[in-house]
C-alpha cells in the first residue's frame, strides 16, 4: 500500500513537471512562429493574449469554487498600479526581444534576470546579499557576457542587434522589479495569487490598449486585410494558442512548485531551456556556436547553484539579517518564458 502511494505521488510529480515543460516550450515557439510569420503587430498580439487569460480565469472560476475572481475596487486598483505597470512594460520588452532574436538565443538575451533581481531586491531592502549569492550572480553574468560577445563564426543574419539585446536587458530588469513588487502586492489581494493574476492581466490590458491605438496597429490590420489580402489565420490561431498556454503556464508553474521542491522545479526549468535551444536549432534553423552553447551552460549552472543555496535549511532567526533581500527573490529560473508575466 505504501509502495502504491509512493508510485502515485511520483507519477503526479512527473505529470506536473511534464505539463510545465510542454506548456513553456509551446508558449515560446508558438509566440516566435507568430511573430516571424505575421505582420509587425506585437502590441495587439500581446493585448489579445492578456484578454484571453482574463476570459479563461472567469471560465475557470465558473467551474471551480477554489478560483475566486475579485470584485473591482478602486482603492485596490490604485495600490496595484506599480506592479501592473512594471508587468506590462516587462511584457512589451519581452515580446520585442523574442521578435528580434533567435529562439535559441532568447534565454541568453534575458540571462540577466537573476543578477538584476538580486540587485533590485538588495536595493529595495537596503541590505547586502551573501558572498555565495553574489558569486552565483557573477557566474550568470559571465555566461551572459560570453553569449553576447561578438563571434566571427556567425552569419550576419544570426547576430542580434544592439537594440534587441537592449530589449532583453530591459525585460530582465522589469522582471526583477516585478519579482520584488509581487511580495508587497499580494496582501492587497488577500494573499491570493489568482486574484493578483486577475488584477495584473486586467490592469495590463487597460494600460496597453491606448498604446495599441497610438502605434496604429488596428489600422494596420484593416489595411492588410482589405488592401493586401492578408491571411489573418496564422495570427488569430497563434494568439489563441499562446493565450491559452500562457494561462496554462501559470497553473503549471504553481503546481510545479507546489508538488515538487524549488530545486526540482529549477532542474525542470533547466531541462526545458536546453530543449528550447535544441528545438530552436531544429525548427527555426538557429545557429548554435561554441560561445552560445557555453553561455547557456554557464547561465544554467549559476542559476541552479543559486537555487541550491536557497534550498538549504535556513539559519536560526537570531543569526539571520532582517529583511534579507535573498528571501524576496523567486526560486524559479530567470529564463522562465512569461509564466509569471502572462497570468
Amino acid at each position: 500500500m505504501a509502495a502504491l502511494a509512493i508510485d502515485v505521488n511520483q507519477l503526479k510529480v512527473a505529470a506536473v513537471v511534464a505539463f510545465y515543460m510542454c506548456s513553456a516550450l509551446i508558449m515560446v515557439f508558438v509566440n516566435k512562429a507568430v511573430l516571424n510569420n505575421s505582420p509587425d503587430l506585437p502590441l495587439l498580439f500581446l493585448l489579445f493574449q492578456l484578454l484571453i487569460a482574463v476570459i479563461l480565469l472567469h471560465v475557470s472560476a465558473a467551474f471551480s469554487s477554489k478560483i475566486e475572481i475579485p470584485k473591482f475596487d478602486k482603492a485596490v486598483a490604485k495600490k496595484l498600479i506599480p506592479v501592473v505597470t512594471v508587468n506590462i512594460v516587462g511584457l512589451v520588452f519581452n515580446t520585442l526581444c523574442l521578435r528580434d532574436v533567435e529562439a535559441s538565443f532568447f534565454q541568453i538575451a534575458r540571462g540577466l534576470v537573476l543578477p538584476l533581481t538580486i540587485v533590485v531586491s538588495s536595493a529595495h531592502t537596503r541590505t547586502t546579499p551573501g558572498k555565495k549569492v553574489v558569486f552565483a550572480a557573477a557566474v550568470v553574468t559571465v555566461g551572459f557576457m560570453i553569449g553576447v560577445a561578438p563571434s566571427k563564426d556567425l552569419p550576419k543574419s544570426s547576430i542580434p542587434s544592439t537594440l534587441s539585446l537592449f530589449y532583453g536587458v530591459l525585460s530582465s530588469l522589469f522582471i526583477a522589479f516585478h519579482a520584488v513588487l509581487i511580495k508587497s502586492s499580494l496582501p492587497h489581494c488577500n494573499n491570493s495569487t489568482i486574484q493578483l493574476a486577475w488584477w495584473t492581466n486586467v490592469g495590463s490590458a487597460v494600460m496597453l490598449f491606448p498604446f495599441v491605438w497610438i502605434h496604429g496597429e488596428p489600422w494596420k490590420v484593416l489595411d492588410l486585410y482589405f488592401l493586401e489580402n492578408w491571411d489573418w489565420r496564422v495570427f488569430a490561431w497563434g494568439t489563441l494558442v499562446t493565450g491559452v498556454f500562457g494561462f496554462l503556464l501559470c497553473v503549471a508553474g504553481l503546481l510545479s512548485i507546489k508538488v515538487t521542491s524549488p530545486i526540482t522545479h529549477m532542474f525542470s526549468s533547466a531541462a526545458r531551456s536546453v530543449l528550447q535551444t535544441l528545438i530552436g536549432v531544429w525548427a527555426f534553423k538557429d545557429i548554435l556556436n561554441v560561445n552560445r552553447g557555453l553561455s547557456i551552460l554557464i547561465i544554467l549552472v549559476g542559476t541552479m547553484y543559486y537555487t541550491w543555496l536557497k534550498s538549504q535549511p535556513a539559519s536560526p532567526p537570531s543569526n539571520r539579517r532582517e529583511n534579507d533581500p535573498e528571501a524576496a527573490i523567486p526560486l524559479t529560473s530567470g529564463s522562465e518564458d512569461q509564466e509569471k508575466e502572462k497570468v
